[in-house]
Formats: structure tokens, sequence, C-alpha cells
């Protein structure tokens, strides 16, 4: 017998964030070059702005002469041979660099913008795709709200990691890699003590590394919490209001931002901490720098300009720095959505095509259950050896208590869950060995309660036969008992349903879920509690459409209103998990047992139709 397996730890060191975002940049490829393409002009930019300025300082208010190549180019220049004409063009050179430098950063910003984006948009929906097709198992233990937090918010870690961490690293190194080797040429001693800082920043980045990635984390499960407070409520939005706990829901709301905002402080505070030692560091080395930098250019060693591009230069020289060792903790920090993305892609689908797996076509509608055993916990199975069989066409209805697993035990047929052990066959296939996508193609379902889009009335009848023409529409409805409601409605077929449905009436809704499934057509038909909580005009409507709905179907009818089964091929009487009666209808009363009390109960004891 086998069970849900134990979830394992998602890997987010930075190789294995590398190796799966990498996927998402090769994809946008072009906006990875712009990006790079930009960035890299940035940092020739960098390279040439310091140069005007000494130029000014040394030349045109100084009195060193101008080198030979420096000077043929001023002299090329109108007014550049006078001091006068020299300070203009130096002037007018630092301001051509800012106004490049300045459509650069346009140039940059509009890049990685388009870049990010992109990214964003294809990891959430390579992760919208996944959750669809994780099982119901998966969906009964993860929260709407959270799932929701994880496709809109989460996914902006392969922004945050490849356009805000990766590519500034790869123009950081190239940009570090300059800056040293115009500051080693110009005063190696300068440059050696310039790079003191580093071991000081290292040490810092490591030692908050750790911190940052937990707090990160925690702080994005506390907004998840909060996604599903909000989603809990609207979703139960009558009922809070019919009982008055508009405050108990504020109250939780206030706790949940609560815990987000302490969260977020706490990342917010290791953040500042990190930032504070690693600036103040390389802030104590740009003074230092200045204060030998005096020492140099009153002894000689270096002109007054000279110095003023060594520290221009050690300004680019420490950004790229403190960007290469940081890069971990931005890394790691975003790594706390990336965990969150990461737990649900690397999730294996419960259910899922077996290598080999072939089509189911040309169903009759054959169903038979061998020795099932199926249950959500490990130890705590909800049926137990379940054996029985549907020939085509027949109808088989399963009764009983609530939660004896009656709707489990129909839910095996469309393959929402694999069983623990035994099989479920169709037409003679193990469900196992044949394509989901196939099997579920022949197999329609009502529920209980008729869940509809904010759709046109047509496109919810429409929905498992996107297909169909108005004409096959209209003759589904006509058949479900629902044209008439339809025509009566503002914009016949064409009116818009309101979310879930809330526009219509129970029966309504239910005659429309009814009329879907008519459309689609399947040999197999699944009808879970049909009728329940409907007046006896509705639930005579609903009837006379379900027996238009079963007419030559394969039919598993799950009831508690045991007036709805009066006909069935075979009653299947569950309790806990197994079936303890079976027969047909007069035979179940004529011995007496757990079907018979039911009835009793219902029709002869003046209760609710419900047990």
């Amino acid at each position: 017998m086998t069970a849900p397996a134990e979830p394992r730890k998602t890997d987010t060191s930075v190789v294995r964030l590398a190796q799966w975002l990498g996927a998402y940049a090769a994809r946008r490829w072009l906006g990875v070059i712009a990006v790079l393409a930009t960035m890299l002009a940035k940092i020739a930019l960098d390279v040439l702005k310091p140069w005007p300025m000494k130029v000014l300082v040394d030349h045109a208010l100084g009195t060193a002469p101008l080198p030979p190549l420096l000077a043929a180019v001023a002299r090329a220049l109108p007014g550049g041979g006078t001091r006068e004409g020299l300070a203009a063009w130096s002037v007018a050179s630092t301001v051509a660099l800012f106004l490049v430098g300045w459509a650069l950063g346009v140039a940059t910003a509009f890049a990685n913008i388009g870049l990010g984006q992109r990214m964003v948009y294809d990891l959430a929906s390579d992760l919208f795709d996944h959750l669809q097709r994780l099982s119901l198992q998966f969906h009964r233990r993860k929260s709407v709200g959270d799932s929701i937090r994880r496709i809109t918010s989460d996914c902006g870690c392969v922004s945050t990691i490849v356009k805000d961490t990766l590519l500034p690293l790869v123009t950081s190194i190239v940009s570090l890699v300059a800056m040293l080797s115009i500051l080693w040429r110009m005063d190696s001693r300068l440059t050696l003590l310039s790079l003191a800082v580093v071991p000081w920043i290292a040490f810092v980045v490591h030692r908050y590394l750790g911190p940052i990635v937990e707090r990160s984390y925690e702080a994005q499960q506390a907004e998840g919490r909060m996604y599903d407070i909000v989603e809990q409520t609207l979703y139960a939005i009558p009922v809070v209001q019919a009982f008055g706990r508009e405050p108990d829901a504020d109250a939780r709301f206030a706790r949940a931002t609560g815990e987000l905002i302490e969260a977020s402080v706490a990342e917010s505070v290791v953040g500042l901490k990190l930032k504070v030692l690693v600036g103040g560091a390389t802030t104590l080395g740009t003074a230092a720098i200045l204060w030998l930098g005096v020492a140099t250019v009153q002894g000689g060693g270096l002109s007054a300009g000279q110095i003023l591009v060594f520290l221009a230069y050690l300004g680019s020289l420490y950004g790229p720095l403190e960007s290469i060792m940081s890069t971990p903790a931005t890394t790691q920090a975003a790594a706390g959505s990336a965990r969150r993305v990461l737990e649900i892609l690397e999730t294996k689908r419960d259910v899922d095509d077996r290598p080999g797996a072939h089509a189911l076509t040309a169903v009759t509608g054959h169903v038979r259950f061998e020795h099932v055993t199926f249950g959500y916990q490990r130890g705590r199975p909800v049926l137990r050896d379940v054996s029985f069989e549907v020939r085509p066409g027949e109808t088989v209805a399963l009764v009983g208590a609530s939660g004896g697993g009656k709707t489990t035990l129909a839910s095996l047929v469309p393959r929402f869950y694999d069983p623990w052990s035994g099989r479920v066959l169709v037409d003679g296939h193990d469900v196992r060995e044949v394509g989901v996508t196939t099997l579920r193609s022949q197999v329609a379902i009502v529920l209980q309660e008729p869940f509809l889009f904010p759709l046109t009335i047509a496109e919810n009848i429409a929905y498992g036969r996107p297909q169909a023409d108005r004409r096959a529409i209209e003759i589904a409805a006509h058949a479900a008992n629902a044209h008439t409601f339809i025509e009566r409605l503002p914009a016949g077929y064409d009116t818009l349903v309101g979310e879930r449905g809330a526009t219509l009436s129970g029966g309504e809704r239910q005659r429309i879920s009814i009329a879907r499934a008519l459309l689609k057509n399947a040999p197999i038909l699944i009808l879970d509690e049909p009728t329940s909580a409907t007046d006896a005009e509705t639930e005579h409507l609903l009837l006379q459409a379900l027996e238009r709905l079963k007419q030559g179907r394969t039919t598993l009818i799950i009831a508690h209103r045991l007036s709805t089964v009066r006909n069935a091929t075979c009653i299947l009487v569950i309790q806990s998990g197994a079936i303890t009666e079976s027969g047909g209808h007069e035979e179940l009363l004529a011995r007496g047992g757990v079907y018979a009390r039911l009835h009793r109960l219902q029709f002869e004891g003046g209760l609710a139709d419900r047990s």
C-alpha cells in the first residue's frame, strides 16, 4: 500500500538558482543582450567621465602641458589652443558625457523593464500551468490565497536574481577589472590600499547572508498568510455578514498584517545593517585614500587633476566591488520567493501520464473497481478494499452517511486521485495506464455546487466542448430544462454570468451545469448530489433533465435524497469507506438494513432528506 510522499527540502543554492533561472534568461536572449550592451556602454562612459575634470584642473586652470595626442586634438578644436577655449571644451565634454549617460540610463531602464517583466510572466505562466495539473490532493493541502501570492508576487524573484543580480555581477566584474587596471597604472600603492576593505566586506556579507535569507522567507510566508485570510473571508462573505463576524475578520486581518510588518521590519533591519557596515567600510577607504592622496600631491607624486581622477575611479571601483560582494546576499534575499516557487514547480504530479500511456478512445462505459484502498493521509484510509462493477448504460447509486467516502470513490474514476492499492478500470483499461486527458474527455460531472465562470451563458454551457456551435448549445439547454429561463435573461445566451454564477439561482446554475454535461456527451457520467438543497418544483425540473442526461450513459450518482436513486440499476451503501449493502431499491428495503433505515427516516419519519 502506498501513501503520499513526504515533501523534500527545496535546493535554493546560488548555483541551483542560476541554473534554473538561467533558462528563463535564455528564452529572452535578445533582452539580455540589450541590457548587457547598455551596461557595458555605461562602464565605458564611467572610464571617460573623470578626464574632462583633469584637463580643466591640470591644463586649463593649471600650467601642466597637454600630452601630445591630447594637444593635437585640442588644436583641431575651435579655440582649443587657448586656456579659455580648453576650459570651455572641458565643460562641454562634461555636459556631453552627462547627457550620453542620461540617455544610456533611460535605455538601460527600458531594457531592464522589458526583460524583467517578460521573465516574470514566463515563470508565472509555467507556475500557473503546473498548478493546474497538480492533483486535487495537493490543492486540498494548499490554500488558494497562498497559491495566488506565489504566482502574482513570488515569481518576481526571476527578475531580481537575473536582472538585478546576475547581469550586474557580469558588468561589475568587467568594470572592476577596468578600474583596477587604470588605478594600478596611476598609483599602485594607493590601489593596494583601496583594496584593504575587501576582507571586511567579505566578512560582513558572509555574516549576514543567512539571516537575510531567513527573514526574507519569513516575510513572504507572512504575506502568504495574509492573502489566505483575504481569500477565505471574501469567499465566505455571506456567512461572515450573516453571523456578524466582520470584527473578527478585521482582527484576523490585523494580526496577519502585524506579523507581516514585523517580519518585513526584521528583514529591513538585517539589510540596513549590511548596507551600513559595507558602506562604512568603503567610506573609510575613500577617506584614507583622500588623506594619502593629498600627501602624494604635495610630494609631487600626482597632480591635483590626477588625484581627482583617482578618487572618481575609486568610487567606480567600490560600487562594483560592493555589488560583487553583496551578490550572494541579494540573491539569497530573493531566494525566499524562489524557494516558494520551486516548492510548487518541483512538486511531482500525483496523477500524471505514465511512460507509454495510451489514448482511451471509443469508450462504452464499463467501469470496474477491484479491491481499491485509498486515503488522503498516511495511515487513514478513506476507502477500504472496495470492489464493484458498472456495466455500460447502467446507473449505480452511492448512498450513506456524509464522510463515508462516496465522493472520494467517484473521484477515482476520472483519476483525480490514484488508489493506494487495487485498480480502477474503464473498458478493461487500468486508468493509470491511459492518458489523463483522454480519460477525462470520456467523463462528464455534475457537482452538488455547480461552478460557473464569469463568462456568458453560452460559454459556460460549452466549457467542456468549446468548439460547439450555438444550435448544439441550445439543444443541450432545452434538454436540461434551462432554455426557457435563459431566453428571459437580458441578453439570452450572451448574458454574462456573475462571479461563481451569483446572478442566477441555485436551480438555474444546476440546470446550466447539466446542459454543460449534456453537451460534452461523454459515455461516463458522475452526479454528485445534483438535487441537493432545492425545492420540490426545482427538483422535479432537475430530475427530468437528469433522466435525459443519463440515457445511454454509465452513471455514478451520489445522493442523500433517496428519491433520486429509486430507479438505479444498483444501489451501494457506503459506510466508513466500505460497501456494506448492495442491490436494487425494493431488494434493499426488503432486507431491512441501513438503506431501509435511511428510507424510513426520510419518507416515514418526516425528517429532512439528508442523513
